[in-house]
């Protein structure tokens, strides 16, 4: 059986591990290079008649 000190040195390392591995992810995330083809469409100006106009909220 699983004494108390050994489950709690599994539940620091897994915790520690899952730590590193979200920062990692981010790490990546963030530093990866786009398809050219998607950045440009996203930087793409909106055509004049397509944009939105805000709907008015009521107030009190």
């Amino acid at each position: 059986m699983i004494t108390d000190s050994e489950l709690y040195r599994l539940a620091i390392f897994l915790g520690s591990a899952a730590m590193v591995l979200i920062i990692l992810y981010h790490f990546f995330e963030v530093n990866s290079v786009e398809d050219e083809r998607e950045a440009v469409k996203e930087k793409a100006p909106v055509k004049a008649g397509a944009q939105s106009t805000p709907v008015p909220t009521k107030t009190r």
